[in-house]
């Protein structure tokens, strides 16, 4: 099936009711593995190239907070879209997720047991502490790997993430040791930002500070439209080259508004490979 009309169909059915799982079975296509080190970490990552020796501009995707393997499945989604066009996907997992769940504790783990020591308040600043922290630097561990592969254009790598992968496309954004050419923020801080006010000042300081231009976008039943709007607006505010897009509800709940930063590719998908393509390839 053409891939367009794939990812067409994904989203459609998902609108209706059905499971990604009932969908694809075992059609998805399958990313290469491939292992990098983060702080003495070997971590694992899921990449897909377009045939060729390159090199090709690439986007190092960020995960969210799902456990085990789930984020396979926007991996697989998103992969052979950009393949399609000619790019490099590659989504490193973070220690404690998916292909690095040995590498170090899950981090929502780490949060509920902060959570049950000293309430959302000691949970908020754990979360922010992992994210700037460790999260991080595994992160930009991925960046450097993806950077030294003679098939990647080290000098048009963009970053793209949704949820927890928002926020942490924004603090790479933001960090000195990257050079993104453009970053998207998928809903980066959506089920948080009313409960976790140091996270909300990370984000803004982070959108103030990078030089990379910035794409929020959102669907309009996530948990929260403020983190499109609010950073949207502090970028502005600082200068940047930034652009933000509220889509149209997708599916029935918050949950499934939320999970339109891979499932609703079909719909998105042009707008930000534009904004990444026209960022990143001179």
């Amino acid at each position: 099936m053409h891939l367009k009309i794939y990812a067409a169909t994904v989203a459609a059915l998902f609108v209706s009711g059905a499971s990604i799982t009932a969908i694809a079975g075992d059609s998805l296509p399958v990313p290469e593995i491939v292992h990098f080190d983060s702080q003495g970490l070997t971590l694992g990552g899921e990449l897909y190239k377009p045939a060729g020796d390159g090199p090709f501009p690439a986007v190092l995707y960020n995960h969210g907070s799902a456990s085990g393997m789930w984020s396979s499945e926007a991996s697989k989604l998103l992969g052979p879209l950009f393949v399609q066009r000619g790019w490099v996907f590659f989504m490193p997992y973070r220690r404690g997720q998916g292909l690095s769940a040995k590498a170090g504790p899950y981090i929502i783990d780490e949060i509920g047991a902060a959570q049950r020591r000293g309430g959302m308040t000691e949970a908020s600043g754990t979360m922010l502490q992992l994210l700037r922290t460790d999260h991080l630097q595994d992160q930009l561990a991925g960046l450097q790997w993806l950077k030294t592969q003679a098939y990647v254009q080290p000098g048009q790598i963009a970053a793209a993430g949704n949820s927890f992968g928002g926020i942490q496309t924004l603090l790479g954004a933001a960090a000195t040791t990257a050079t993104y050419c453009a970053a998207v923020d998928a809903g980066g801080g959506a089920e948080s930002w009313s409960k976790a006010p140091a996270l909300r000042e990370a984000m803004k300081a982070a959108v103030r500070f990078a030089q990379t231009p910035l794409f929020f976008f959102q669907a309009q039943n996530d948990y929260d439209l403020a983190p499109s709007r609010t950073l949207y607006g502090a970028s502005q505010q600082a200068g940047r080259t930034a652009e933000m897009k509220i889509y149209p509800a997708f599916g029935k709940s918050e949950k499934d508004g939320h999970s339109f930063a891979y499932l609703g590719s079909a719909i998105w998908f042009e707008d930000v490979f534009a904004f990444m393509r026209r960022h990143c390839v001179h």
